[in-house]
């Protein structure tokens, strides 16, 4: 069977414009998978996808507020609402920083610790993974 680079690229390319974690293309006995690895090392994200080189880059360090479900992430308890937090406020332990909804139910996400909302790390409507992280406090 003869490789077919052209369609990994194609593959990749989606992979990195629609920000997924995961591809999979199948066409009768031909099945290709493109999967992002990340692993949190040393305050470095380690992207490692088939015919791509690695690449490092520099992430913030402070408290990790992290997915406890997989779903979509709001960051407002509706479209246009108020948001629940923004950069620089000050939370307490238990205070919703965003909501996680999974199966047509709305999971508030409670901070894990005092803090100073220091980065947001989704977007309003982005889909997550169980225990990627949403927010990073100072």
């Amino acid at each position: 069977m003869k490789i077919n680079k052209k369609l990994i690229k194609e593959l990749v390319d989606s992979l990195e414009e629609y920000k997924l974690s995961e591809l999979q293309y199948s066409e009768k006995d031909i099945k290709i998978k493109v999967a992002r690895n990340f692993t949190n090392e040393d305050n470095k994200i380690v992207v490692s996808q088939n015919s791509k080189e690695i690449k490092n880059e520099k992430i913030e360090t402070g408290i990790e507020i992290k997915s406890p479900i997989i779903g979509t992430a709001y960051l407002a308890p509706e479209p246009g609402g108020k948001k629940f937090v923004e950069i620089g406020n000050k939370i307490k332990k238990g205070d919703t920083v965003m909501i996680v909804e999974a199966m047509k139910t709305m999971n508030h996400v409670p901070s894990t610790k005092d803090g100073v909302v220091k980065k947001i790390v989704v977007e309003d409507g982005q889909p997550v993974e169980y225990g990627q992280t949403l927010v990073i406090l100072e």
